[in-house]
């Protein structure tokens, strides 16, 4: 429906029903250099191209991206050219007041209507459509829908103007800095880490802009408005009656004699649907009248059920309700993706945190928190796709969306829907902002609590039919102010059905017997928390005491003592990216490493250079308390040593986090989120990808740490622990131990066989003794296996280099100049512009010892892995009907037909590496660059992102690995894949 435009290319809306984005074709100019009012742009004097002062705008985004992409102000993420922006502060608010003008023409049939849709503004604006001025009132967080139906040109060009103004209360900057700046935003409905944090900048013109989607959208005269589903579960989970309800609005004169209809469907095989459920009602609605409408339920036997990632699959059905007027036809459709699930929690009674339940089954939660994709507001589907992909390859089960940043958009919904990836929701109030901090802030949170709520409830339509949805918190580290807390915890009160985590009491029940659809109710089914550290979090008083925040002792994560309640929802540590990523957002001023100064006392305190302070970045040593982690290594060199010798910290620091968390599994914890996943911008801490999309080796710990079954070192005791988070039984495994000296022996070796380990526990299985054994290695490493003995098959693999108590990594040093010898074998499948290669890499530096059978690591395969190129994983907007409405019903995996295809081609290849050395072939990394002959010194090559089914990995000899690497190449480029590691000190490429 929506053509392709250029800069000026109006979009053309066609009589169907559905809707049409307005994402291209739009201009922006400052409000102080225009002299015309809307009115006259938007009749006789319209801009006609990117002529000053009017330039080429970013919808969705905002103004300062707009400037960026421009070239006006430079990228303030880059360096400190943030410096170089004029803060609003000091500019004033005109000065990032803007018009925003695009076109688009339409074709209307008969009585049919257009709405023109905004999905977020910050944080009010004008409107001028063909000369006709309307007003879109505050807050960041409502949508507005304007019924231009009556000002439209129906067989020309519609002319559109938006005066964006910025947030009434943006603020100062103090010379300190601080969490929220000033805290004046708080004052708006806006998000607040806009002022700057100690994570982040602070952002110019304060996300000012149409920072959402916007979109017309074609109905007749009656249209469907924010359906409600719900589903309801009785007899254990088999017996499931789906509730929709929906506002109908006629918009005609008369008397509107309507068919509503709803269908459930799922897919089968070969993009054939089945329709599970199919229900026409019949009502009339008055004219002009908007009116409830309430489906009677729907019942369904044995559905397949939507689970967490790492519980099972992400079954998914479509539900499309559409409208049909007598005399007129289909009037309007709405379709959306829906999941049968049940989501429970409680404060748990032997840990006091509290205990989430999904579909009646315990989940223990390995999330972390995530502030949102972008601080220039510039979203894409594309771009969330990739963010909650990469959460789900780190086997993460929850995100966290913080409440001083955005609540998020149904894109990055979907693909949680997707991927698996539960969502705790927090509303815009922080402790910092509302309540805390330097000045001490304002604790009654916005001036306006009316708006806060309108948001509030709008928010929730928006969002309460996703099904990895879990959760609503009014607040970090703080609740909201009384009015709006009551207001909260009675608008998302619990329906009866959902009221209780005792599902057997329930399952005699009969559905009929409610008092009221649960589908009536503004959500109904999601719990509502008053803060983050109230209830079951934190210490559940709302007491500080979430954290900390930097550089830990692996060991210490094991330890009693290192947190004392049973669900931390922030707990952070550091986050260098590579050194590439170093140089291709930093001139060369920001790539000298920290002066590691050394204190009376033997510790060190690392001085980084004024770019890295800007940057946010974290020390790897803490004085008094943690000797530096880098230093272990011996002292970096350079940039690229530092890098590397960090990437090493950082896998050890986040697989460690995670494992002392999962060895308490249930019986001191109930789970954790890390603080944070990724940055908004080109920060240098807690996170797991960079700003650019490209992993950190933490990533990779993450992802070994929270697999569903896990085998691990305890620490702090030396204890070999299996991990089960499934509900089945793994019976008849066994556990292989091997330690391997920098010589290339196994000076030990250990099977522990036959093992039977219950579901939804911790188990321990033994002492790794090596280090008491007589002379031990000062280093060495670890390698664990759990297994299947029936067929060697493994279920997880966990590699360690370890050294002796009180000792370091020294000697690892020297041993970056061993010479092992690789044999790479690649299989590349490619379509267009995607690329997948099968990588297997074996370290041939030693014929595999017969008695180790898992040698080539033959890995049990997850059913509940996704295909993330699958074509029905695009994101579709699902309000209306018409082309864009219409879903790709490709949701079931089709990895195997998708590459069997391999239309544009398809390549075998052996590589190997030289070399005459025996021994452990060491923290192993693959990337991904372009092929460039005419490269410029320091140029960044690197194709990103890219999705590794593994990544910094070690092999010892004889071993086997098989890594999966998926990316789209840009059009006309070439790429190629390069091999580099500790024992490889240039890339070696292995694809080309």
């Amino acid at each position: 429906m929506l053509s392709s435009c250029s800069s000026m290319e109006a979009a053309t809306v066609t009589a169907e029903i559905g809707k049409t984005k307005l994402d291209s074709g739009w201009l922006a100019a400052r409000s102080t250099e225009v002299e015309l009012t809307g009115t006259q742009l938007t009749t006789t004097h319209s801009p006609t191209g990117p002529t000053a002062p009017w330039m080429e705008a970013v919808v969705p985004g905002t103004v300062l991206a707009t400037l960026v992409k421009n070239k006006v102000v430079p990228d303030p993420f880059y360096g400190m050219q943030n410096e170089s922006i004029l803060d609003i502060a000091d500019s004033g608010r005109e000065h990032y007041t803007f018009w925003f003008f695009t076109t688009f023409q339409c074709k209307l049939m008969g009585n049919q209507h257009l709405d023109l849709n905004f999905r977020g503004i910050n944080y009010s604006a004008e409107v001028y459509l063909n000369g006709h001025k309307m007003i879109l009132p505050k807050g960041m967080f409502r949508r507005h829908s304007l019924d231009v139906t009556s000002i439209l040109h129906p067989y020309g060009q519609n002319l559109l103007a938006v005066l964006v103004h910025p947030p009434d209360h943006p603020g100062r900057i103090p010379p300190e800095g601080g969490q929220g700046g000033d805290h004046e935003i708080g004052k708006d409905v806006a998000t607040q880490y806009v002022q700057g944090w100690d994570w982040i900048i602070p952002i110019r013109d304060r996300n000012t802009g149409i920072w959402d989607e916007v979109s017309v959208s074609v109905t007749g005269p009656v249209r469907i408005i924010d359906p409600h589903l719900v589903s309801s579960f009785f007899d254990n989970y088999k017996r499931v009656y789906l509730h929709a309800t929906t506002e109908l609005e006629n918009r005609s004169a008369d008397f509107a004699e309507c068919s509503i209809n709803i269908q459930v469907s799922t897919e089968l095989e070969g993009n054939v649907c089945l329709v599970e459920q199919l229900q026409a009602q019949h009502l009339s609605i008055s004219p002009r009248a908007r009116v409830p409408y309430t489906f009677p339920q729907l019942f369904f036997y044995k559905p397949n059920l939507w689970w967490p990632n790492g519980m099972g699959k992400q079954a998914l059905y479509h539900v499309t309700i559409s409208v049909e007027v007598k005399g007129y036809g289909e009037s309007d459709q709405w379709t959306h993706l829906f999941g049968f699930r049940k989501i429970e929690s409680h404060i748990d009674s032997a840990t006091g945190g509290r205990l989430f339940k999904v579909n009646g089954q315990p989940i223990f939660i390995r999330g972390g928190n995530w502030i949102l994709s972008d601080g220039l507001l510039r979203f894409s589907a594309k771009r969330y796709r990739t963010d909650i992909k990469f959460h789900a390859d780190m086997n993460f089960n929850m995100i966290r969306c913080w409440g001083g940043g955005l609540t998020e958009r149904p894109e990055f919904y979907h693909y949680c829907d997707i991927y698996g990836l539960l969502v705790w929701e927090e509303f815009w109030i922080t402790g910092d902002v509302d309540g805390r901090g330097i000045p001490v802030s304002n604790p009654d949170g916005p001036l306006d609590h009316d708006l806060f709520m309108l948001c509030a409830r709008d928010t929730v339509k928006l969002l309460r039919n996703h099904a990895s949805l879990a959760l609503w918190v009014g607040g970090n580290e703080q609740v909201p102010p009384k009015d709006i807390n009551a207001a909260l915890k009675n608008d998302l009160k619990l329906h009866p059905y959902f009221e209780t985590a005792n599902e057997a009491s329930k399952s005699l029940i009969d559905p009929s017997l409610s008092t009221k659809d649960p589908s009536l109710y503004l959500d109904g089914t999601r719990l509502y928390i008053q803060g983050s550290m109230w209830d079951g979090f934190a210490n559940g008083m709302g007491d500080f005491t979430d954290g900390p925040y930097e550089i830990q002792y692996p060991e210490s994560f094991f330890k009693d003592d290192f947190y004392n309640y049973g669900f931390n929802p922030e707990v952070g540590s550091v986050g260098m990216p590579v050194a590439a990523t170093i140089r291709a957002t930093m001139p060369p001023e920001g790539w000298q490493i920290p002066l590691f100064k050394k204190l009376p006392d033997g510790y060190t305190e690392e001085v980084p250079n004024p770019i890295w302070t800007y940057h946010k970045y974290i020390p790897y040593s803490k004085p008094s308390r943690v000797h530096d982690q880098i230093e272990l290594y011996g002292a970096p060199k350079d940039l690229d040593d530092f890098c590397l010798k960090a990437q090493l910290v950082n896998y050890i620091q986040y697989r460690a986090l995670l494992e002392g968390w999962t060895s308490r599994m249930w019986s001191k914890y109930t789970g954790v989120l890390i603080w944070k996943n990724q940055n908004p911008w080109t920060g240098l801490r807690g996170q797991f990808y960079d700003h650019l999309l490209d992993q950190t080796a933490g990533f990779f710990g993450c992802r070994c740490a929270a697999e569903p079954i896990h085998v691990q070192l305890n620490l702090a005791t030396y204890s070999i622990e299996v991990v089960n988070t499934t509900s089945d039984t793994l019976s008849n495994v066994a556990v292989e131990a091997s330690v391997w000296d920098l010589e290339g022996t196994s000076p030990y070796y250990k099977v522990f066989d036959k093992l039977n380990i219950s579901p939804k526990k911790t188990v321990p299985i033994a002492e790794m003794n090596y280090p008491k054994s007589k002379n031990p290695k000062p280093v060495y490493f670890l390698l664990l296996k759990l297994y299947n003995m029936s067929d060697y098959s493994i279920f997880s693999r966990n590699f360690y280099w370890l050294h002796l108590s009180g000792g370091n990594y020294k000697l690892l040093e020297p041993y970056r100049k061993k010479k092992i010898p690789l044999k790479i074998t690649s299989e590349v499948s490619i379509r267009g512009s995607t690329y997948e290669i099968e990588m297997h890499v074996k370290n041939t530096s030693k014929k595999s010892d017969s008695k180790n059978s898992t040698y080539m690591n033959n890995f049990i395969k997850r059913d509940v892995e996704g295909d993330f190129d699958m074509p029905s994983l695009e994101y579709h907007s699902l309000q209306g009907g018409g082309n864009q409405g219409k879903l790709d019903t490709g949701l079931l995996g089709r990895m195997a037909s998708y590459f069997s295809r391999r239309e544009d081609g398809h390549q075998s290849k052996v590589s190997t590496t030289n070399g005459t050395d025996v021994g452990v072939a060491f923290f192993l990394h693959f990337s991904v660059h372009a092929t460039k002959t005419d490269r410029e010194v320091g140029e960044d090559t690197r194709i990103l992102p890219v999705h590794y089914s593994d990544n910094y990995f070690s092999l010892v000899p004889g071993e086997v690995m098989r890594v999966k690497i998926s990316f789209e190449a840009p059009r006309g480029v070439s790429p190629r894949v390069t091999l580099g590691g500790w024992n490889y000190h240039s890339s070696h490429t292995v694809v080309h």
